[in-house]
């Protein structure tokens, strides 16, 4: 994949703002009305339906820009899967991530049986482009069918309350899902929850690990980083 930040041409505002817009919708549970609110406050004149539209247009990109720029995922994988309700119908997320709680991969399933998980377990090695040394999952016997085809060298380790940071990992959707008043259809909750679990997450370091003094460094060097995958190092900051 390119690491160049992503094109501009054809946008008549500053890189900035549009990245700004982008990251206030994917960070806090804000809708593209509120987001279009703030930015007036500051005397920035756009509307709900052009933050909706950089949102699609940028979102995926920064969040694949901003995952090649972490650490690589950890050995340990932490499995689950969540209903969600979209359009009155009860979906599932299923959710992958390692033992700090990074997101590897996220995808939106009708179903959780065997398909779905060999489905998810392929979407997931592909996207990392590894194998983890081990998996943890809850009982769900999907898993354990799907894992002796998908990875059957890895062990497997089947065990609810083995699963608790897979489990906490739901809560920023779980969140999001209730300021959106769900999620209207399958193919809009996969677009928005995979950019959401690239770009969310950036944002939102263990602060009850670090000192004060650490956090603000760390939140400074993520900002940082941001300003690189975006192309808006070097532009003037905005209000």
């Amino acid at each position: 994949m390119s690491s160049a930040p992503p094109s501009y041409k054809g946008h008549r505002y500053p890189v900035e703002i549009i990245a700004h817009c982008v990251w206030l919708y994917h960070r806090f549970p804000l809708s593209f009305r509120e987001v279009e609110e703030l930015r007036l406050k500051r005397d920035v004149f756009v509307s709900h339906e052009t933050i909706r539209r950089w949102c699609l247009k940028f979102g995926q990109s920064y969040a694949n820009a901003l995952r090649r720029r972490g650490s690589r995922p950890g050995d340990k994988w932490h499995l689950d899967e969540v209903f969600i309700k979209i359009n009155g119908e009860h979906k599932y997320l299923w959710r992958a991530v390692d033992a700090d709680g990074t997101v590897l991969e996220i995808l939106v399933q009708n179903r959780r049986d065997k398909a779905a998980a060999k489905r998810f377990f392929r979407k997931l090695m592909k996207a990392t482009q590894s194998v983890p040394r081990v998996i943890v999952t809850d009982k769900l016997r999907s898993y354990g069918a799907a894992h002796r085809e998908a990875m059957p060298s890895v062990e497997h380790r089947c065990h609810k309350g083995l699963n608790n940071r897979a489990e906490n990992s739901h809560q920023p959707t779980r969140q999001r899902e209730h300021a959106m008043k769900s999620f209207r259809s399958v193919g809009g909750a996969q677009r928005f929850l995979s950019a959401f679990s690239g770009i969310s997450p950036h944002f939102r370091p263990r602060r009850h690990l670090m000192t004060a003094s650490d956090y603000r460094a760390e939140t400074t060097v993520r900002f940082a980083i941001r300003k690189q995958v975006t192309g808006a190092a070097g532009q003037p900051a905005t209000a």
